[in-house]
């Protein structure tokens, strides 16, 4: 069985804990479950009374849009959550990589970044979190962007990530809303972030997984920034906390669609349907089912384990495409050849009542 690399950086000095021992929940599965989020927000509804914000609260999009003049929008998100994985380095690159993708899923160019840090102190020495700042801006130095400042606190679990800003042509602005009946639907990215670190938490990993887990997790979504600027996509939302279905399902609310997965065609991991019948399952996964299964159709005969890859908390997961069907398949060759091998085409988007329904 395969565990996280040893810590990076001053091995003279006193061995750190485990960064995931620290924190209750790791990556993305931090996330409030989307029950609570519609509580908390409903009473933030209604019109919106700014011209210039074309993106904000309205439909859970990946990030805030703002547009400044005719040419230009400012794009603006933040991300940050606990540890997934135990090497510092490794986990300041998955956070800034995920927080830099609502940027990209919104069809912007990242230009500018700013740290968010919450330390305890008491418990980690300060040449780990070096480690942890270092894989952020080694991240945002591949992204082409500056880490140009931030704020830091003293805090009982660890946390960090990034608040982004980017910007983007107004015709270039991709919604999580705007998916038409007959598209279809691609993912760039297999699932099983949260399975894998599951398995990580009890030191469970078989061999291999960790290198293919980061792998993925560190791989900027900057397709989305060249999608964007074809006519043919039309809806664009990453895949993160709430799993497949759940922003799948945000998808079909904001559109007014029903989608339609393919379960089959879902790419995934290569060991997570595997570890997900042994039982590594995150608790966030039951919350996500729980806050949205009755808006969700499922094959009567789909199993549990399967059900729990699609609402697996991803952390820097893929992008789900929305896109005209004629184009469907060359976009999916160009997004396997800029570098996303895991990239298919998984279902359609269809006229009904918002809702998911996963077919085999």
């Amino acid at each position: 069985m395969q565990t996280a690399p040893a810590c990076r950086g001053d091995f003279t000095q006193a061995p750190a804990p485990r960064l995931t021992s620290l924190a209750h929940g790791g990556g993305c599965g931090c996330k409030l479950s989307p029950a609570i989020l519609r509580v908390l927000l409903s009473d933030q509804a209604g019109a919106n009374p700014f011209q210039q914000l074309l993106v904000g609260t309205e439909t859970g999009d990946d990030a805030a849009v703002w547009q400044i003049d005719e040419k230009t929008c400012v794009i603006a998100t933040t991300d940050f959550f606990m540890p997934m994985v135990d090497d510092p380095f490794h986990f300041g690159r998955i956070a800034a990589t995920n927080a830099i993708s609502d940027v990209y899923a919104m069809g912007g160019r990242p230009v500018m970044a700013l740290a968010i840090l919450g330390m305890p102190l008491d418990k980690l020495p300060p040449h780990v979190v070096r480690e942890i700042l270092k894989g952020g801006r080694d991240v945002c130095a591949a992204a082409g962007i500056p880490v140009a400042g931030g704020h830091s606190i003293d805090s009982p679990e660890p946390i960090y990530g990034l608040a982004v800003i980017g910007i983007c042509r107004p015709d270039d602005v991709r919604r999580n809303s705007t998916a038409e009946p007959g598209d279809v639907l691609i993912l760039t990215k297999g699932l099983g972030v949260g399975i894998y670190s599951a398995a990580i938490k009890r030191e469970a990993l078989p061999p291999g997984g960790y290198e293919e887990m980061l792998a993925s997790t560190t791989l900027l979504n900057r397709i989305g920034a060249e999608l964007s600027k074809d006519a043919n996509v039309h809806s664009i939302t990453d895949v993160t906390g709430f799993g497949l279905l759940g922003h799948a399902l945000e998808m079909a609310r904001g559109s007014a669609c029903t989608l339609v997965i393919r379960g089959r065609h879902v790419p995934l991991f290569s060991q997570a349907a595997a570890l997900t019948q042994q039982g590594f399952v995150t608790g966030a996964s039951r919350r996500n089912w729980a806050s949205y299964g009755d808006a969700v159709r499922l094959p009567e005969d789909m199993p549990e384990w399967r059900r729990h890859l699609l609402t697996d908390p991803q952390t820097s997961g893929g992008l789900l495409v929305a896109c005209a069907p004629a184009n469907a398949a060359a976009l999916t060759e160009k997004i396997v050849g800029a570098g996303y091998p895991s990239a298919c085409m998984i279902g359609h988007v269809e006229r009904g009542q918002p809702a998911v329904i996963v077919e085999d």
